[in-house]
Order: C-alpha cells, then structure tokens, then sequence
C-alpha cells in the first residue's frame, strides 16, 4: 500500500500534545524562575524519551534557561557565572553551525551570517574559547540574544504540535545545495581541463605539420637551412602556443612528454631520416641532431628559467615512473632532454678562441644560450631517485656543473654507487676521474688525456671529428695551451710557451745551452769517499761466514776479489 504525503511528513515527538508543548515553551521564556524550572524538567524527561536525537535547539534553549535560573538564584558568585553561560553559549554556536559545515570547513562567521546570528556573538564563542572572558554583562547579554533568536527561528514556527521540517531540513537543504554545487564546479573544471588538453595537443599536432611539410628530405643542409628559424606563418601558431603556455603550463608540459612529441616514435624517426637504433646505447643518451632542430623553435619560444625547471622537474618524475617499466625506448628520450640540457647550461663548452661565424653556428642548435641557476641540490635528488641505465651518465653530468662542487672523493663515491645500484659497466665518467688522477710522464700521455678532455666536452661529435678537429685551428688556440697547463698541474713537467723550433736541437740539448761540457757543472758541491757507502753483493747462495773472502762471479770466471772491490772504492768519490 503506497504512503500518503501526510504519513510521510509525520514524526515521532517526545511530548504528550500540543498543550503540553505550548505550556513549556510559556514557562521557558517566563520571567518566574519555578515556572522555568518545571520546563526543564520537562525538556530532560523529552531528552530521555529522544535518547540521542533530542532536538538541537530544544537543547540549547534548556542550557540557556538554566543558566538564567541559577544566575537569578544567587547561589554562584561572578566567575562561576561567566563560565556556565560561557559553556552554554559556545555549544549553541558549535551545535548550531555544525550541521552547514561540509567536507570543506567554512567559518563560523559566514555560516552564522547564513542563519541570521548576530556576529559579534560569534566574537564572544571566539573570546570564550580562546581568549580572555568576558564580563557577565555581555554574557548575560548574549544569553538574552540567543534566547530570543531561538524563540524566532525554532519555538514560533513549530505547528501541530511537531517540529517544523522548514527550520529543521534547512541545512540539510543547504548542506545538499552545497554539495551539488560542487560537484559541478568539479565537473566544470574537469570539462575545461579536457578542452585545454585537446586545445594543447591540436597546437603542438599542427607544430608537428608545419615542421614536417618544411623538410624536404633528409639532407642535412636542408635543415640546417630551414630549422631553427620560424617561418612567417608559423609565427601565429608560435605565438598561440606561448599565450596556452602562459596560462596552463603546466598541462603544456604533460603533453610535450607525450608519446609523438617530445619523446618520437619509430615512424617519426624514420620520416625525419634519423637512426632508429640511437637507443641501443642507454648509457649516454643523445638526441639525434635533426629531431632537436625539429623542435628547437618551439623550445626557444618558450625558453625562460622556470620553463626550464619545470620541464627537468618533469622529466625525472617522469623517468622516476618508468624506472619500474621496461619500456627503454621512452626512458632513452627522457634522458636525452635531460642531458641536452645540462650541456646546454655547461660552461664547458665556451670557446673565446672561435669566430663570431662559428659561434653563431654553435648556438643554433642550442635550446638557450645564457646560463641559468639550477636547482642542483634538487636535481641531484630527482636524478637519484629514478635510477636508470644513464644515470651515471646524467649524474656525471649535474657534479660537474654544480655552482658548489662536491669534494672529489663523495663524488667517485656517488658515481661508483651508482654503477653499482644500476649494474653499468665501469663508467666513462669513473674512467677520466682515474685518468685525471694519473701523473703524465710522456707528451703521448698528455696528447691521450687532452683528447679525452676534448671528447668528453664534445660528446656529441664523432671520433674522426675529433681527430679532424685536433689539426685545426680550433685545437691550436690559447685554450687548448692553457688546457695542456692545466693538465699538467702537479706535475714534474711543463708546457714550454715559447715558441722554438726543436727540429734544430738534438736530443738532450736546449735552447741557450753552451757546448762545453763544463757549464753542466753545478757551482757549490761536497766529495764523500765510495768506501764510506755500504755496498751489498747479491748472491744466490746463503751468505757467508765472517772471515770469508766474497767474489764477483761471472762467465769467465772471478771478475774481482773482495780486495779489487775495496781498491777501486777507494779511488771514486761522489759528489
């Protein structure tokens, strides 16, 4: 059998009838303190009939009159007063804003606002609870107030003897309104953040299009010609990527290290005429030079110091993620980025030597020129906490460049660790530390470390290159002297900066050098006897007792005795 709408608006009240109501509520708001206490042993035997659902103003409205009652009967001094109405009147303003506070907590004051509570009342909860009290004029005050605010909003409005649903579902109602208009403030901003992803990915897609309808092929010439340089009718969709990157850099930043995009695939690598093979090598990752190009004008674009951060805090996060997935070709890319840009950002690489021409040339394939301040700390965090195959290589990379190097030893520590928690092969990096500790003794020891110091700073950079490079002018500078100096720091030699042309010396003879024998001779020295020096005969044999005469033996016989030996010791002195 269906409900009616009157069964179901009906309740289960404490009291006998409406009389018995009205009676109560008349003898609540008397100024008689018996009467007053008839009505509160009324409220307590409700109380006991509604266990825990007693009503909340009902409650509040005995805590009060009860206050009013003792306060009258003179039997509590002034303090004992202040803290019974104190106590009374927090629990009103807790209990009664309690039930509009949501899953986020809002202020008393605004909640109290919405219920039409005064706020300086509010003030006095707030002074009650956590400051001084106040008088027992403003808390007798605030008693009259709450008492009167109750009979209007709560004992006026009861009809037929039942609580009105209107006062009682009001907050439920608010607290339902609430909570609907979050959810769609949630479901708003999900929708707008869908539509800036989608805005985000057609921008970078239509990047992509007009980069690749520029190649023509893939000759390296062509691209050099056509890349980094933005064309002009590029330059809106430029211009429209910085405004999105101004706005939602951070979603900008997701979708660039997206498959596609930053990281390429197979069938990009291919068009673009690159070494799909390139990720063979996990251990020093390196973009391929015409897939950088590809995406130099974006980057440049959007090149400033917090762009660069955030993209390094994106990119370990990201490689800290697939450290536990095998996915090599993505994890490959991602360090890519990372060590192309701690080049870009190393001083290694300025060469005061070159011309303006090659200068340019050499920052065109740079994302940004000028050296920014990393965060080194923090990047040596991140780049410990997404161990890798190129970690090491990465590691490597952020103790060289650090504003405040760490001593030598933590680094090798660090650096042998980690090709230990990796399971790396001995490292190219543990490698030139052990070679730059090594002393030179020969010009082919200083030509072997200088070659590696000159791979190590062009890592990018065939063998052949190199050796190309090392008959230049480029490996002839006043760098690479200073660099050979530096080199031989510590060391017995030195690198002779004046220019001779050795070919007309021989061997053992330098410049200035007279040709009698006697300027080799030294100016100030001592004599001392031969014979005064111990002299020890090696023997196969056990050694011989006292007394005995000790030979030197060779093929044809005794060379000397012991008295030739002592003869010829004699005759010689040391100087």
């Amino acid at each position: 059998m269906k409900k009616t709408s009157s069964d179901k608006k009906r309740h289960v009240v404490a009291w006998v009838n409406k009389a018995e109501w009205d009676q109560v509520l008349e003898y609540l708001y008397s100024k008689d303190p018996a009467l007053q206490r008839y009505a509160l042993q009324r409220i307590s035997a409700w109380k006991s009939r509604y266990a825990n659902n007693t009503p909340v103003a009902v409650e509040c409205t005995a805590d009060l009159v009860r206050c009013q009652v003792l306060d009258r009967s003179g039997q509590l001094d002034g303090d004992d007063l202040v803290l019974l109405y104190g106590a009374a009147l927090v629990r009103f303003v807790n209990l009664i804003t309690e039930r509009q506070q949501g899953r986020i907590a809002r202020p008393l004051r605004r909640l109290a606002g919405n219920l039409n509570i005064p706020e300086w009342v509010v003030n006095l909860r707030h002074d009650i609870t956590h400051r001084k009290l106040p008088t027992l004029k403003w808390c007798r005050k605030g008693c009259k107030v709450v008492l009167e605010w109750l009979q209007q909003e709560y004992w006026s409005r009861q009809l037929g003897g039942g609580p009105n649903e209107a006062w009682e579902s009001q907050l439920d109602v608010e607290d339902e309104e609430i909570d609907v208009k979050r959810q769609e403030d949630e479901l708003i901003a999900r929708q707008k953040e869908m539509e800036a992803y989608k805005k985000a990915r057609e921008l970078l897609i239509s990047f992509e299009k007009e980069q690749y309808q520029a190649f023509d092929g893939p000759s390296e010439d062509n691209l050099k010609s056509l890349w980094p340089a933005p064309f002009a009718d590029m330059s809106w969709l430029l211009g429209e990527i910085k405004q999105f990157a101004l706005d939602s850099s951070d979603l900008l930043m997701d979708v660039l290290l997206e498959d596609g995009f930053l990281v390429p695939t197979v069938e990009q690598l291919q068009t673009l005429g690159c070494d799909t093979c390139g990720s063979d090598n996990p251990t020093e990752p390196r973009l391929p030079p015409t897939y950088l190009r590809f995406w130099l004008p974006l980057l440049k674009m959007l090149n400033s110091p917090s762009f660069i951060h955030l993209l390094l805090e994106k990119l370990f996060v990201e490689l800290k993620l697939l450290a536990k997935e095998q996915s090599n070709n993505r994890a490959f890319y991602i360090s890519a980025w990372i060590s192309e840009i701690f080049l870009c950002n190393s001083n290694k690489f300025e060469y005061h030597f070159e011309t303006k021409v090659q200068k340019k040339a050499r920052m065109k394939d740079r994302i940004f020129v000028n050296r920014i301040q990393l965060r080194w700390q923090q990047l040596l965090s991140a780049c410990l906490d997404a161990p890798c195959a190129s970690t090491p290589h990465l590691l490597q990379l952020i103790l060289d460049d650090m504003e405040h190097p760490l001593p030598l030893e933590t680094r090798q520590r660090l650096l042998q660790l980690c090709s230990i928690y990796t399971q790396s092969a001995h490292s190219e990096s543990d490698t030139s530390l052990e070679q730059k500790q090594q002393p030179i003794y020969t010009l082919e020891s200083l030509h072997e470390k200088l070659q590696h110091s000159w791979r190590h700073s062009h890592p990018w950079r065939s063998t052949a290159d190199s050796e190309r490079s090392e008959s230049s002018q480029e490996y002839k500078g006043a760098d690479v002297q200073a660099e050979k100096a530096k080199l031989l720091r510590g060391s017995p030699w030195q690198v002779c900066m004046d220019k001779v042309l050795w070919k007309n010396y021989p061997l053992g003879k330098v410049p200035g050098q007279s040709d009698d024998p006697s300027c080799l001779m030294v100016e100030n020295y001592s004599t001392m006897t031969v014979f005064d020096q111990p002299v020890e005969f090696e023997s196969n044999t056990t050694h011989n007792a006292p007394g005995v005469s000790v030979a030197v033996r060779t093929a044809d016989g005794l060379l000397w005795n012991h008295s030739d030996t002592n003869k010829l010791k004699s005759g010689l002195q040391l100087f």
